[in-house]
């Protein structure tokens, strides 16, 4: 017998894990590649997701210099309009309501003129891309933990002062091997007494601990990433009664090397365990997948049911900082979503 099963591109959902640079088109990355005369390696000019293992120190190098090529197209506040909209509009396609784009401003500021105006730029191109497509879109400014702490103190303050502009949230970023989250707790204090969201990444090229520590010393209310709790059932219990929500991104973890299948990545222990999870692409541009392929992960690697899939859109709407009357329009249509028979399969499914 045929089953039937619905689109989840037209799933309802918030995006909660995207990076700014990694959210590119690899057209777009071609073409302003060209415009200033950068010579991309291969790995990013052949049109393939390169080859990537982040689970040694050269690995996660080889990431790292790819990402900063990438980053290092975007020289105008023109580029950073179409980045921001492409972005949008790839959400869009993909069922996404809400859309929470990661960035760390530093890393722009010396080409658009200082840290000020490259958080004025990003946060007009948010604007704009927001009314031309239609998206809810906000702006998550993140540390990266590879550099002093007073940095991130920096970035706090000034994601602070932006928080009536479209900043939600601050996070911590890069390689979580380096620096311990307690250096960042002033940081991370800043941030939440101005009313942010602290959303720290934990849990991805280190195990439990990493989550522990964002819980214990940042007091995440999200851990970007988060998957390496499922190897602690104590710590999977306090995400759950905590109602932490951990931003999963099974290309990335699979690209990265973190787990060697999609059906290593432990979505259904996480789910089982009552974990709240907001499935994210994380970085497109090197992983090859944006969102709704990560819900298409969940069904065919783990077979989540189109009702288990829904849950997995309300927990990404719930975890997200989109406000009451957006929620209630995503959940909403997750609800007639799941109401509405899917078509039938080309294919029988168990």
């Amino acid at each position: 017998m045929e089953h039937r099963y619905r689109d989840l591109a037209t799933l309802p959902k918030a995006h909660l894990h995207l990076h700014f640079t990694g959210s590119m088109r690899p057209s777009t990355l071609l073409e302003l590649a060209d415009k200033y005369g950068v010579h991309l390696p291969e790995a990013l000019s052949s049109g393939t997701p390169p080859k990537l293992r982040a689970t040694d120190e050269r690995g996660w190098f080889r990431f790292q210099r790819l990402y900063d090529i990438a980053r290092s197209c975007l020289r105008e506040p023109e580029d950073i309009r179409r980045l921001v909209r492409e972005a949008a509009e790839e959400d869009v396609r993909d069922g996404s309501g809400w859309l929470e784009i990661q960035v760390d401003p530093t890393s722009y500021a010396p080409l658009l003129g200082g840290l000020i105006p490259a958080m004025e730029i990003i946060l007009d191109a948010v604007d704009a891309a927001a009314r031309e497509t239609g998206l809810g879109m906000r702006v998550l400014v993140a540390a990266n933990r590879m550099k002093h702490p007073l940095e991130a103190r920096t970035l706090a303050r000034l994601a602070v002062r932006y928080a009536d502009r479209g900043v939600v949230g601050f996070g911590l970023s890069n390689d979580e091997r380096r620096g311990l989250a307690r250096d960042f707790d002033r940081a991370f204090a800043i941030a939440r007494d101005g009313g942010l969201l602290a959303a720290p990444h934990g849990g991805e090229l280190t195990g439990p601990s990493s989550v522990r520590d964002c819980l214990d010393d940042l007091r995440a209310s999200r851990v970007g990433h988060g998957v390496r709790a499922a190897e602690d059932p104590r710590l999977l219990r306090k995400l759950a009664e905590r109602e932490v929500t951990c931003e999963v991104c099974p290309s990335s973890n699979v690209a990265l090397g973190v787990y060697e299948k999609p059906e290593d990545v432990p979505l259904r222990t996480l789910f089982d365990a009552g974990v709240p999870m907001a499935l994210g692409a994380d970085d497109p541009l090197l992983f090859g997948s944006r969102l709704a392929a990560q819900y298409e992960i969940a069904r065919e690697h783990h077979g989540f049911t189109d009702a288990e899939l829904a849950e997995l859109a309300r927990q990404s709407v719930r975890g997200s900082a989109a406000p009451e009357d957006v929620r209630r329009k995503l959940l909403a249509g997750i609800d007639d979503w799941l109401a509405v028979p899917g078509e039938a399969a080309s294919r029988v499914r168990p």
